[in-house]
């Protein structure tokens, strides 16, 4: 039997982050993954993070991924491979697969970070080949370059399912439509509206009824749900499908913490504010401790790798406060706003400034032409200026940073709804478009002369339209309003693969057109 300072298991964002923390001081630590290649969720995660600096923010997530690797190289964290482990026992004791051998190890300490599994909804058809979770999807499109299907209908209206439809979109699928039992959308509306403008169309409250098809799906059925949640006769839709993505919530995959006897409480161990559980040196970080974003994943294990390394006696308890403190603001900032833990299920009316929430946002995926105006990102101004479609309080400021003249303000809550300053001049570089996770930001000249306004909005599709390409402006709703030119594209390593299109459309569509589409040569 081996012994090793501290075993953690899952080498995804918590259990990296923590790793590294307690390597940094000193620790011997082992890290056992069941896959062959450690970053867990991070390296099909081609998005850009919200949040702030501090969380990475604007970077996408297989880059932080990478980041992670070499932070773990550095700090001499050993990271095994294909190393399942099938227990933990009494005193500390791991029982792992590898290869085909069986290893025992004693731990002074264990931080237990095995993220989640995705759920499952049955439905006539479910087993059928083509129905696949969301996160099947992405590990075969961003890790394997496999296109999951050719079209695709999306079960689930949460951050994940929103990500990954436009995912889908960005590999070439044709995502025919996006349902939900649920009577709101449950993710991020910035998510949504770039969805909805792209001209994918939202079905809330719907289910799946019925899959079709003998040896593959061909088809889905879609129906109503009443307020008991059963299906309301005559309102069935079909769609000819391929593929239907499934993204109905993840649960944590908490086995060894059961097997282990630590304490549980719905699925999830129960912690203390150090996030150990009942059994002194067994800890919990990530998503196996409650689901949130990988953001939040990486700060609670940071936040594990300190408090094991403070148990383990290799920091004093002083140097643990002050890394508490720190840990505990950056992980604060996240669970702010209306998407904050002790928010969930509820409807939110207003946002923190007291602004009416897009009900058309909620239930339809974008916000409605007699809605947007009320938002402080959406102002008229002379020339050239930021137009931010930004509506709910979510902790994300990357626009802030990136304008170096001053023009978008966010403020010390990383909350606020972002605001365009009256008395600042645009210089056109871009980079709050380029910058914003959500792609919520547009820069807007409403008159360019000759009756035409300019309009220049983030593109993260191929192929990139070509100066000269003519097509037309989509709406909000993704429907198509009027003619369109590009007038200007640019790229840059500052934008780290957001491609910046300009269009010129008729200036009485400048702050409706919010998306391109090129016309067939």
């Amino acid at each position: 039997m081996k012994r090793i300072g501290l075993i953690v298991v899952g080498a995804g964002p918590a259990g990296l982050s923590a790793a590294i923390e307690a390597a940094k001081r000193g620790v011997d630590v082992v890290v056992f993954d069941e896959n062959a290649r450690p970053g867990g969720q991070l390296f099909k995660q081609i998005h850009k993070f919200f949040g702030s600096k501090e969380h990475r923010a604007k970077v996408r997530g297989f880059r932080i991924g990478k980041q992670l690797l070499e932070e773990a190289d550095a700090a001499g964290v050993q990271v095994v491979l294909d190393a399942t482990v099938i227990g933990v026992y009494l005193d500390k004791e791991v029982v792992v697969r590898i290869g085909d051998g069986i290893e025992h190890y004693k731990a002074d300490a264990i931080i237990i970070a095995t993220g989640a599994a995705e759920n499952m909804v049955p439905f006539p058809g479910w087993t059928l080949p083509g129905v696949i979770g969301a996160g099947a999807a992405q590990t075969m499109m961003n890790l394997h370059g496999v296109r999951p299907g050719q079209k695709v209908l999306m079960l689930g209206s949460g951050n994940v399912g929103l990500v990954v439809s436009f995912q889908l979109k960005q590999a070439g699928c044709d995502v025919v439509a996006l349902a939900d039992a649920a009577p709101r959308i449950g993710g991020y509306g910035v998510h949504a509206s770039k969805l909805a403008r792209t001209g994918i169309p939202f079905y809330l409250p719907y289910t799946i009824k019925e899959a079709e098809g003998t040896d593959h799906v061909t088809g889905v059925t879609i129906a109503k749900l009443d307020e008991r949640f059963q299906f309301i006769p005559g309102t069935e839709i079909h769609f000819d499908v391929d593929t239907i993505c499934i993204a109905v919530g993840l649960s944590p995959m908490s086995q060894l913490l059961k097997m282990v006897g630590c304490e549980m409480k719905d699925n999830v161990p129960v912690c203390d504010a150090h996030g150990q559980t009942s059994i002194p040196g067994i800890y919990a970080a990530g998503d196996v401790s409650g689901i949130e974003e990988a953001s939040s994943a990486m700060i609670e294990g940071r936040q594990a790798g300190v408090y094991a390394a403070e148990y383990l006696g290799y920091i004093e308890k002083d140097e643990m406060d002050t890394e508490e403190a720190s840990l505990d603001t950056a992980l604060d900032g996240l669970r702010q706003g209306m998407f904050a833990p002790g928010n969930k299920g509820k409807k939110i009316d207003l946002t923190e400034e007291g602004i009416p929430v897009s009900e058309n946002l909620l239930s339809r995926g974008f916000v409605a032409e007699d809605e947007i105006e009320r938002f402080p990102g959406v102002v008229h101004k002379a020339g050239i200026h930021p137009v931010i479609e930004c509506t709910q309080n979510i902790p994300c400021n990357p626009c802030q940073d990136a304008c170096n003249k001053g023009c978008i303000k966010v403020g010390d809550h990383i909350t606020t709804l972002p605001a365009v300053e009256d008395d600042s001049t645009c210089i056109n570089c871009g980079m709050c478009v380029a910058n914003c996770p959500g792609q919520a930001i547009f820069l807007v000249d409403e008159d360019a002369g000759d009756g035409m306004a300019e309009i220049t909005m983030p593109y993260e599709f191929l192929p990139v339209p070509e100066v000269g390409a003519k097509g037309v402006g989509l709406s909000r709703s993704g429907e198509p309003i009027c003619d369109a030119e590009v007038t200007r594209v640019r790229s840059s390593k500052a934008f780290d693969k957001t491609n910046l299109l300009t269009v010129k459309v008729p200036k009485e569509y400048a702050m409706k057109a919010r998306f391109f589409e090129e016309v067939s040569k």
